[in-house]
């Protein structure tokens, strides 16, 4: 009987960790590892629209459920398509965010023949290497006092979707349905 109590205890304090805690932990979630060849295309297709695109749109909820677009000059992604950006911390989106962490990230081909959306969650980098890892030249100018005014927000991908001519992804005719890549492993 002990044994069952510590256990409960056990899982409340971890549930009370990790599942009710500001930050995602990543390391609780399992990421694939390996993909299959077309979604391997499709990500490269994705990180070329990326790199030509520069600026993406960050779209967050505000406290009354509507969806809130801002033009951002985001890193370049990372493993698993994790893309680091900055903002002013007392900006709306901060607020958002803390709020709902759930996240979309647009970018639109410089062509206009395409465009990747990122879906996942956004959390505020409290880590202060990798703040300083991820700072642009240029941006005193935005960020005057950098250790104050200056807020990194990490964006975690659940999945992706792109339409590229390009690339020869033009998505399924009859529904429009974009080319996706899920990054979590998901029980289907």
């Amino acid at each position: 009987m002990q044994f069952f109590r510590l256990l409960i205890v056990f899982s409340i304090l971890t549930f009370m960790m990790f599942g009710c805690s500001f930050e995602r932990h990543d390391s609780v979630l399992q990421y694939r590892k390996k993909f299959t060849p077309q979604e391997q295309h499709i990500m490269q297709a994705a990180r070329g629209i990326i790199s030509r695109a520069y600026f993406g749109s960050l779209i967050t909820i505000d406290k009354d459920g509507n969806a809130k677009a801002r033009l951002m000059e985001p890193f370049a992604p990372e493993k698993n398509f994790v893309i680091y950006l900055a903002t002013n911390p007392k900006s709306r989106k901060v607020q958002e965010i803390q709020k709902h962490q759930q996240a979309t990230l647009h970018y639109i081909d410089e062509p206009r023949t395409g465009y990747v959306s990122l879906y996942g969650k956004i959390n505020i980098v409290t880590n202060d290497s990798i703040k300083k890892a991820h700072w642009k030249n240029g941006w005193e100018r935005f960020y005057p006092n950098k250790s104050d005014g200056y807020m990194l927000l990490k964006f975690t991908p659940d999945y992706l979707e792109v339409i590229s001519i390009r690339d020869s992804l033009t998505g399924n005719k009859e529904n429009w349905q974009p080319a996706r890549v899920d990054f979590l492993n998901r029980n289907k």
